[in-house]
């Protein structure tokens, strides 16, 4: 399916997508810093409570509504017709990559709830190796479009 009707809106759809992208990419490169750092205060601290409302500010007030415009500005694109060579490989090294930030993104929200009720069981470590996750999927996707 496509529409046509989408075809001026190009551009503009374009520069919504990767301002939205963008966005998303700077929640999911600090958020999980966040974890790291929140790991290293005592539960039920003042440190703690803070680390709480900066983390669910970050996830409910840019993370999570950048990703909804990202999906949604890359599915208007989808919708445009010519803008998706479907042969093309990189079209599904992307959205194979893009599923998987997704799924990064849900893992940051149950982690976020963990913390919420002092019941996070992860080590600063774990967090440490989980922040280059959100990167590593960056650089395939920047690279299966550009390149």
């Amino acid at each position: 399916m496509s529409l046509p009707g989408l075809i001026p809106y190009f551009h503009i759809l374009l520069a919504f997508h990767i301002v939205s992208f963008t966005a998303w990419m700077a929640g999911l490169f600090y958020l999980p810093r966040l974890y790291v750092y929140h790991c290293q205060v005592a539960p039920g601290s003042t440190e703690s409570a803070r680390f709480k409302v900066m983390e669910r500010r970050l996830l409910r007030q840019i993370t999570t509504p950048a990703m909804i415009a990202t999906w949604f500005f890359g599915i208007l694109l989808v919708l445009t017709p010519g803008a998706v060579d479907w042969s093309a490989p990189w079209w599904w090294a992307k959205f194979t990559s893009v599923i998987l930030m997704s799924g990064f993104h849900g893992a940051c929200s149950k982690w976020r709830r963990n913390f919420l009720t002092d019941a996070n069981i992860k080590s600063e470590k774990f967090y440490r190796i989980a922040n280059e996750i959100p990167t590593v999927l960056f650089v395939i996707i920047v690279f299966s479009v550009v390149a």
